[in-house]
């Protein structure tokens, strides 16, 4: 990093604010995923943001946030459902190495974007799998499995309760990463939560640096497991949610 990128600059000290340090190695694989995905999102839809300092705070910084809520050394296994160009968990990854991360995403384009986001940054323990995540769930070595479980602006929390608690384990937690205030979803979402064995335990309210954009955090704790007939079949869970 040299004197004059401010961007980064920047993107240090706010994080430092939040108790959180990167080494010279991690600032530039953070370098490097953003020069990937410019340079992919030429081919295929990734993101309609690019400038650069955008993507440090919109997506960088947005994705880190999930670490001022919960903490990261108490995790050892992410999964990441829908989780686009690797948001929030290749970033979370390159600040905490010692996570074990699985991240499902249903288009394949994107997969193969992120295995070879994967292997530019050196990163190990990253396991990208194709599917759709009410298929993934049924399998044994994804169900009831992980201890945090994310998504990053998916789907609504009714449906993406259903996506994502199955692949929590139990006493787990799933944090759905939203955006709009959250208040209507949450009433929405009781049917699917009470279903999922999913209790709702923080709803964290805070706005991004520069734009001040707003954004919502809602940590759900998995009580027990999967009940045996969720998910529905794939496609089930947006068609008709549980509300």
């Amino acid at each position: 990093m040299t004197v004059q990128d401010q961007v980064q600059l920047h993107f240090v000290d706010l994080l430092m604010a939040k108790g959180i340090t990167l080494s010279d190695d991690q600032l530039h694989q953070f370098e490097v995923y953003y020069r990937e995905l410019i340079d992919w999102n030429e081919r295929m839809n990734l993101t309609g943001i690019t400038e650069r300092e955008q993507v440090y705070i919109k997506h960088f910084y947005d994705s880190l946030s999930l670490s001022f809520f919960v903490s990261m050394n108490d995790i050892a296994t992410l999964a990441d459902i829908g989780s686009g160009a690797g948001f929030p968990s290749v970033p979370l990854k390159i600040a905490f190495p010692h996570l074990k991360v699985t991240i499902v995403d249903s288009l394949n384009k994107r997969i193969q974007f992120l295995k070879h986001l994967t292997g530019s940054l050196g990163l190990t323990d990253v396991h990208c799998v194709h599917g759709r995540a009410e298929d993934i769930s049924r399998l044994p070595e994804h169900r009831d499995r992980y201890d945090l479980v994310t998504a990053r602006a998916v789907a609504k929390l009714a449906v993406l309760n259903e996506f994502c608690l199955p692949f929590a384990r139990t006493n787990g937690m799933f944090a759905a990463m939203k955006g709009q205030d959250v208040q209507a979803e949450l009433q929405e979402a009781k049917r699917s939560l009470r279903e999922l064995h999913g209790q709702v335990v923080q709803t964290h309210h805070f706005e991004l640096p520069v734009e001040e954009s707003s954004r919502h955090m809602v940590l759900i704790e998995k009580t027990g497991p999967t009940p045996r007939n969720y998910p529905r079949k794939a496609g089930m869970p947006l068609k008709s949610p549980l509300i």
